[in-house]
């Protein structure tokens, strides 16, 4: 199983999106189980549930961070903006919008809207998608850099 699938299939199996991205790409860069998903606890549901930007986006952002170290933070920082923006406008092409309220059709900060979210069952529906889909725009920018780094 890929890094992609993996990340899914802990996603479906119980862990929030953001903690799936951490903790399974995470991995590369040190970041334990249990501190992956503390870290990425607040994130889900974009931003602890105010319906802001989708937490597999904000889990692959954490992980750009881990992944583009260099020794000279400046460096390390202009990279790891351009990769960001990179990431938003990968999900952005395929979803439109990094939004999780605008992505789920649901405002989950509202009692209605999380009611809605959870009866039509929109977590197990949408999500899935999403987080595969950053998984993935996470995994080729991580592999873009990889190479990139293997040229030196």
């Amino acid at each position: 199983m890929n890094n992609v699938e993996r990340t899914v299939d802990l996603f479906l199996s119980g862990s929030i999106c953001t903690q799936a991205i951490l903790t399974v790409f995470g991995e590369a860069y040190g970041l334990d189980l249990e501190t992956a998903g503390k870290l990425a606890r607040p994130f889900g549901g974009g931003m602890g549930h105010l319906g802001r930007t989708c937490g597999a986006v904000t889990g692959a952002v954490i992980v750009l961070g881990l992944a583009l170290d260099h020794q000279d933070e400046g460096r390390a920082r202009k990279d790891s903006f351009a990769r960001v923006q990179e990431l938003f406008q990968q999900f952005e092409a395929l979803h439109g919008t990094t939004d999780c309220r605008s992505l789920l059709g649901a405002d989950i900060s509202t009692d209605e809207g999380w009611q809605k979210a959870r009866e039509q069952k929109l977590f197990g529906k949408v999500c899935p998608a999403y987080v595969r889909d950053a998984a993935m725009a996470l995994e080729k920018l991580l592999e873009a850099h990889a190479d990139k780094r293997s040229e030196k």
